[in-house]
């Protein structure tokens, strides 16, 4: 019955099947029986209606125009593109109907501890976005300071791996006081890596996307900071790139911690045994990329740097489980999967 292979046609079959009458209603039906994260925007003959997962994973705002029709989209640059203004944030859990008469708030699910995906503030957000009142690019930014101020290394030059990696690089270099350069140019015409679905296809993107700046990096001890390290290719090219534009040194710096465990709530991430920080320790992976030093941003170093005090252990502030392994939900598709496989091997073992 299925006429697609995107993941949200089931919450359309799911609509469909609903025996409640308010389209609304049958929306509702169908997201309770959900796990996961997730927001959507669903568009009807007169109705528009958002909604957003229990744990708030993934973000959803409500802005306005300048006639005062409301607007729902994922993040406040959404707004700033269509001279649209920022009215507040869509609650974990909360499902907004817009029509003719308004604004229609309503809450079917229970109140639980609202845990937002801490991988849009260190990847996916973009950096001119404001996210539960915080400025992103400030956000990475003191990523990048605090980073600097745990490892602290003697450099000429903070270069960042474009553009992911721009704001942390700018606030190292201030707290460092380091000069700060781009020893990358980025190509914009081709899009992230990390998510391409094959090796050859990442390594080719690659290739295409980052040039070195050769009249800058040539000779310097360079301190090299990037958002995030998952599966090590990008990293490790980039770094073999800058040693051939005659770098003398290379010290990788990170800003966010080791990425040891994938995502389940709709960020296509490798499994876990691809993740190089799963496998390999610090020392490990400085070997595997070839630099001089390597240093990822703690964990408490991170969660100062989000404004959110110390991490709260029986119950995150934010989502990290990509650092911690510590799920705010239970991941029913892993577990079925896991559990079938167990099946399968007992019969062989039978």
């Amino acid at each position: 019955i299925f006429q697609s292979t995107m993941d949200t046609e089931v919450v359309l079959q799911l609509t469909a099947r609903s025996k409640r009458n308010r389209i609304e209603d049958r929306f509702i039906d169908a997201l309770r029986q959900l796990e996961g994260g997730y927001a959507f925007i669903a568009l009807t003959n007169d109705k528009l209606i958002g909604a957003r997962d229990p744990w708030g994973l993934r973000p959803l705002v409500l802005g306005a125009l300048e006639d005062g029709s409301p607007v729902l989209c994922s993040e406040t640059c959404a707004l700033d593109a269509i001279g649209a203004s920022f009215v507040r944030n869509i609650e974990a859990g909360e499902v907004v109907v817009i029509d003719k008469n308004g604004v229609e708030s309503l809450t079917p699910f229970p109140s639980g501890h609202a845990s937002p995906c801490v991988f849009e503030y260190v990847y996916f957000a973009r950096p001119d976005s404001i996210m539960h009142g915080q400025s992103v690019y400030d956000t990475r930014r003191r990523f990048g300071r605090i980073l600097a101020s745990e490892s602290h290394v003697d450099a000429d030059l903070v270069c960042p791996v474009p553009d992911g990696g721009n704001p942390a690089a700018l606030g190292y270099a201030e707290a460092s006081s380091i000069p700060f350069g781009f020893g990358i140019i980025r190509n914009h015409y081709v899009g992230r890596t990390f998510i391409q679905p094959t090796q050859t296809g990442r390594q080719r993107s690659i290739s295409r996307k980052h040039a070195p700046n050769r009249a800058i990096l040539e000779g310097k001890r360079v301190v090299l900071v990037d958002d995030s390290i998952v599966r090590g290719n990008t990293s490790q090219r980039i770094v073999q790139m800058i040693r051939d534009a005659g770098a003398s040194e290379i010290h990788f710096r990170v800003a966010s911690p080791p990425i040891k465990h994938p995502d389940f709530y709709g960020i296509d991430m490798p499994s876990k045994e691809e993740l190089i920080a799963s496998s390999m320790s610090i020392e490990q992976m400085k070997r595997y990329l070839k630099v001089d030093s390597l240093a990822f941003i703690s964990l408490p170093g991170f969660y100062e740097a989000l404004g959110a005090g110390k991490r709260n252990d029986s119950a995150p502030q934010f989502a990290d489980h990509c650092f911690t392994g510590d799920y705010p939900t239970r991941l029913v598709d892993r577990d079925h999967d896991m559990s079938s496989k167990e099946q399968q091997l007992s019969l062989l073992d039978d």
